[in-house]
């Protein structure tokens, strides 16, 4: 997801091919052998979403997403990406990790969540008043993490990113990139995107 909003906001047009990932298309593992996505193809493979998100920005910043970006908001990508993403994984797949506990995972993700909440106080993002190349990087992952239980999430006191998550999630911007495409197979006709 955040590879795509990183494309549509710096208005891009790529050729969408959704992987079904149970169902690999042999194309795809040729480009990308390593079999995850998002992948762009550009003059080079890109095969991670911050990485597409970067080439995207580097292309154009139109929607100035990069304006506020300082070590502070690089920072909280990288503990997103990071500590974040394994307590989530640990929390939302909590039967592939027999090892871990879930609710300490959780308990890990919700200290991020509880920061990113005082980020965000006073402001509608996380480094002003428009999203950042931060908040498309982080929301996704904030966003699954709240649906891994929904009820617990609402009754949490991080208030602000709450706000900040539903504003996102009823932003044209999201609702845009969620638009679910058939499954990719070889001699389909190309999608653009957006």
């Amino acid at each position: 997801m955040r590879a795509r909003l990183a494309i549509a906001s710096a208005g891009i047009t790529v050729e969408l091919r959704e992987i079904l990932l149970r169902d690999k298309a042999p194309d795809f593992l040729e480009a990308s052998p390593k079999g995850t996505v998002p992948v762009l193809i550009t003059d080079i493979v890109i095969e991670e979403s911050i990485d597409v998100m970067r080439w995207a920005a580097r292309q154009t910043d139109h929607k100035s997403l990069l304006r506020n970006m300082d070590d502070a908001a690089y920072a909280l990508i990288v503990k997103c990406d990071g500590e974040f993403k394994a307590a989530l994984d640990r929390t939302k797949y909590a039967v592939r990790y027999p090892d871990t506990d879930a609710a300490d995972n959780r308990a890990i993700a919700a200290s991020f969540i509880t920061t990113l909440d005082v980020q965000l106080d006073g402001k509608p993002w996380l480094f002003g008043d428009q999203p950042s190349f931060a908040d498309l990087a982080i929301l996704p992952f904030v966003r699954q993490f709240a649906h891994t239980d929904l009820d617990w999430w609402s009754v949490q006191s991080f208030h602000h990113a709450q706000n900040w998550l539903d504003a996102f999630k009823a932003s044209d911007r999201f609702k845009s990139t969620m638009i679910k495409y058939s499954p990719w197979k070889a001699g389909d006709d190309v999608i653009l995107f957006p």
